[in-house]
C-alpha cells in the first residue's frame, strides 16, 4: 500500500473518488471485501469506512452508512458552531471598537446594522424595544415542539399589545405544536389577531419586526442573538419566511393523509428521515419530538409494516412509498396574510416535547 496515501485521494467520507465508491458500496452490500481489494483505494481505511474484520484479518467490514452519515452531520454541526461563535467574536470586538470614538461622516449607522446581543437579559430587553417600535407587521418561526406553557404566558401581553395597535403577525411551528393545548388557548384568546401554520421541519428561529428588524439564534443554547438591520440580510429573510409560509398548511385545517391504513402523518415524516439514514436523534430533533417519542413512533412503523429488524423496516418504507410527499386533504396552502406569534422570545428555556 506505499505510495497510496490521502494525497492521492483529497477527499472526505460524503464524496468518494469513484474506486473508492465502487469498493465501499461492495463492501455494504456483501457484508465484507477481501484487504487485498483495498490496495487501490487507502482511503477507505484512513476515512474509517472499512476496519478490520477481527475474526479474519484478511478482511475488512464497513462502516454502517448510518453511522457514517452521523458522523458527517456531527462534523458539520461542529464547523458551523465554531464559525458562529468566531462571527460572534469578531462582531463583539468591532463593536467595541467602534465605541472609542465617533463614526466617520460617512459610515454614520452602519455599525448598528447587525448587533449582537450578549445574554438572556440583553436579548429580552432588544426584543421589547423592537416590539415597541413595531407599527404593521411580526412574522416569526417557531421550531421545536409543544411550546411551554409559560413561555406562550410571557408572550401575551406583548401580542395583546401588538393587536391593540393593529400590528399583524403570522407564525410559522411544527406540527407537533399542534398538539399543545396552551398554543390552541393562546391563538382562541388572540382572535383573529393571530394565524399560525404548521410544517414537517422549520429553520431555527426567526423573528421579523415591520420587514426592518430580525432577531436569530447566534449560538446553539441561544444565549447569543443577533439583531439584524442590514435590509438586505432581512429582505432575505423575510422571504425565506414566505416561502415556507406557502408551504405550510394552516393551523386550523387538517394534516395530509398518509393513504396507508394505520400509518399516521408523523410516522410518514419519520419513515422518510428514517430512508435518508438519518439516526433517532437527528429525526426526533428535525421534527421538534423527543427521542423516546420518535424510538416509539418507529416501533409502531416496524409493527404495522411487519418489519423484523431496521434493514427489513427501510425496505417497507421504500415499497409502501412512505418516502415520497404526502397529499393535503385540502390542497396545498395557499399564501395568506395574517397574524400570529405568542411567545416572541428567542431564548427557549423550555425542553421539547412531543406526542
Amino acid at each position: 500500500m506505499a505510495g497510496h496515501g490521502m494525497d492521492e485521494h483529497p477527499h472526505g467520507a460524503d464524496r468518494l473518488c469513484e474506486v473508492g465508491d465502487r469498493v465501499y458500496s461492495r463492501a455494504v452490500r456483501r457484508g465484507r471485501v477481501p484487504r487485498a481489494d483495498v490496495e487501490e483505494v487507502p482511503c477507505l481505511v484512513e476515512l474509517a469506512l472499512l476496519h478490520p474484520d477481527p475474526d479474519d484479518m484478511a478482511w475488512l467490514l464497513p462502516t454502517s452508512p448510518q453511522e457514517v452519515m452521523t458522523r458527517l452531520l456531527r462534523g458539520v454541526y461542529d464547523e458551523v458552531s465554531a464559525s458562529q461563535r468566531r462571527m460572534g467574536s469578531a462582531v463583539a470586538a468591532f463593536e467595541w471598537y467602534a465605541g472609542l470614538g465617533p463614526l466617520p461622516q460617512n459610515s454614520a449607522g452602519e455599525g448598528s446594522a447587525i448587533r449582537v446581543l450578549d445574554g438572556l437579559s440583553r436579548i429580552q430587553a432588544a426584543m421589547d424595544a423592537a416590539t415597541e417600535a413595531c407599527t404593521t407587521e411580526v412574522l416569526t418561526v417557531q421550531p421545536g415542539g409543544i411550546r411551554p406553557e409559560h413561555e406562550l404566558t410571557e408572550g401575551l401581553h406583548r401580542a395583546m399589545a401588538l393587536r391593540a395597535r393593529g400590528v399583524r403577525m403570522r407564525d410559522l411551528y411544527t406540527h407537533v405544536a399542534r398538539h399543545g393545548q396552551g398554543l390552541l388557548t393562546y391563538l382562541e384568546l388572540m382572535g383573529d389577531a393571530v394565524e399560525a401554520r404548521t410544517l414537517e421541519e422549520v429553520i431555527d428561529r426567526l423573528i421579523l419586526f415591520d420587514r426592518t428588524v430580525a432577531f436569530i439564534p447566534a449560538n446553539a443554547d441561544r444565549t447569543l442573538a443577533l439583531e439584524i438591520r442590514q435590509p438586505a440580510l432581512v429582505q432575505y429573510l423575510v422571504t425565506v419566511f414566505e416561502r415556507l409560509w406557502r408551504l405550510a398548511i394552516p393551523l386550523t385545517a387538517p394534516l395530509p393523509d398518509t393513504g396507508i391504513e394505520g400509518i399516521s402523518y408523523r410516522e410518514r415524516s419519520i419513515a422518510a428521515l428514517l430512508a435518508e439514514g438519518h439516526q433517532d436523534a437527528v429525526i426526533a430533533e428535525r421534527l421538534g419530538i423527543s427521542v423516546r417519542t420518535c424510538r416509539a413512533h418507529i416501533a409502531r412503523l416496524s409493527e404495522t409494516l411487519g418489519a423484523a429488524s431496521r434493514t427489513q423496516l427501510g425496505v417497507r418504507i421504500a415499497q409502501v412509498g412512505l418516502v415520497g410527499p404526502a397529499q393535503a386533504a385540502d390542497g396545498p396552502a395557499q399564501a395568506a396574510d395574517g397574524l400570529p406569534s405568542p411567545a416572541m422570545s428567542l431564548p427557549d428555556r423550555g425542553s421539547r416535547t412531543g406526542r
